[in-house]
């Protein structure tokens, strides 16, 4: 059982099998453990858990949090709040760790737990997430009855504070901003009107802020179909702006005034140029491996180092702390800062949106067009493939003469200078997936490109 819900970043699975009130239990002793003893505590210090709105969460949540007090540490329960929530209170608070029971994007019938330490530091697969997993499975079956709380509980609320840590990315608008925001029935329901509401030119139509247990439509932002109520939205009520949150808000994707939606590469470039390298000059810029060239062009010309990262949270937050970047986005919508404990922040990431629009008479539209319309892009494809290993091998081989070859996260080829393209390609951690991220200078080098590499990478899984 245990097995089963324990993933390279998180703890996710359906409701309430395999993922129940008694492996929450489980998994809240074992985190408790493992953390204590990370932290160098033996028995004592305070660990944070919150929750989103799903069903099933408050439940989880407390059992959660009797498993954690049961291996020692006082337990703060911060009440339900979005992910990014929990990264804050952490080191408000100075607590030794905390756990947010979400499932973040996925189906209303999926719930989990992710797991941060001290100063919010993610524990992924290989930061601490395999030895929790351990102490839970070698935890008798009646473990649970026979283990008595030690730590104490408490409740906390930290949403004004929270407010404040948000909005110091946020100016006054120097003219009236009209905002469309779909909460996807989710987190974004309880984090707008609490941090957003009522800020100075800045007006909020509100979408799909229902907490009721069921979504009108995934909250997954990524998904095209998602981001179709915001857009219609948006063109309906002439607004500046789209924003469309996910499940448990620590993330956000934007649409333009006309509903176009906005890469978050391309957002990443903006929010480098715009804002971060007038306050930071010389300092560097993260961005993942998958994003557009004109982030890496953007802020080589603005006298900045540009510093490429893996995919993934856990990898990103590692590589800013370690560069001490004031910055970083990622492909997935995830944008990093260091003015936020070196964690990422949906909400941070709105509210520098509405600073950085909000100081300039542009659209949005004009705003990121030299960024989304220099170069054209494959978006991520993704394709079934038993032998990933030689597809990759066999990418090398093929292209690798052309151009450089980089295997920081899969296989980079960047044939940018003699052949006017770059492609990488990932193995997916969990599945048999290869996935494509191709960019080139111009539509048909794009086109002959993909063509080429389609038939070479296996079953192409549209819609996957």
């Amino acid at each position: 059982m245990i097995g089963k819900i324990f993933k390279a970043y998180d703890v996710r699975a359906i409701y309430p099998e395999p993922l129940n009130e008694d492996v929450a239990w489980r998994v809240g002793y074992a985190a408790g453990q493992y953390i204590m003893r990370a932290s160098g505590q033996a028995e004592s210090g305070d660990f944070l858990v919150s929750r989103d709105m799903r069903p099933s969460s408050e439940s989880l949540c407390k059992a959660l949090s009797d498993g954690i007090r049961g291996a020692g540490p006082n337990v703060i329960d911060l009440g339900r709040c979005d992910t990014s929530f929990m990264y804050f209170a952490i080191n408000h608070l100075n607590a030794v760790g905390g756990i947010q029971t979400t499932a973040s994007h996925n189906p209303i019938e999926y719930n989990g737990f992710k797991i941060s330490g001290l100063k919010a530091t993610p524990i992924g697969g290989e930061t601490g997430l395999k030895e929790i997993e351990a102490i839970a499975a070698a935890l008798p079956e009646n473990a649970r009855e026979a283990m008595a709380p030690l730590g104490g509980y408490r409740e906390m609320d930290l949403w004004e504070e929270y407010k404040g840590h948000v909005l110091q990315f946020f100016a006054e608008p120097k003219r009236p901003l009209k905002i469309v925001i779909d909460a996807c029935n989710a987190m974004g329901g309880d984090l707008v009107p609490k941090v957003f509401e009522g800020l100075p030119n800045v007006e909020i139509i509100p979408l799909n802020f229902e907490i009721a247990g069921t979504f009108v439509h995934e909250p997954n932002p990524l998904v095209p179909e998602n981001m179709v109520p915001t857009q219609e939205a948006v063109r309906q009520h002439g607004a500046d702006l789209g924003v469309c949150f996910d499940g448990d808000a620590d993330r956000c994707v934007i649409t333009d005034e006309t509903g176009e939606t906005i890469g978050c590469d391309h957002l990443t470039a903006l929010l480098a140029e715009h804002y971060f390298i007038p306050k930071n000059p010389g300092e560097p810029i993260l961005y993942d491996l998958r994003s557009s060239k004109v982030v890496e062009e953007t802020v080589t010309r603005l006298g900045c180092k540009p510093v490429k990262s893996k995919v993934g949270h856990v990898n990103m937050k590692a590589l800013l702390r370690e560069s001490n970047s004031p910055f970083g986005g990622e492909l997935s919508g995830h944008f990093y800062f260091r003015d936020n404990y070196f964690a990422d922040s949906g909400a941070m990431s709105f509210a520098l949106v509405l600073n950085v629009l909000g100081q300039t008479d542009k659209k949005m539209s004009d705003l990121i067009r030299p960024y989304s319309k220099k170069y054209p892009q494959s978006g991520e494809q993704n394709f079934r493939c038993e032998d990933k290993d030689a597809v990759l091998a066999g990418l090398k081989e093929t292209y690798g003469a052309h151009g450089t070859v980089e295997e920081l996260d899969g296989v980079s080829i960047d044939c940018w200078d003699k052949k006017g393209y770059w492609f990488n390609v990932r193995a997916s951690n969990t599945e048999p997936l290869l996935r494509l991220n191709a960019e080139a200078k111009d539509d048909a080098t794009l086109k002959t490109l993909v063509d080429e590499l389609f038939p070479k990478l296996g079953e192409h899984a549209e819609g996957h």
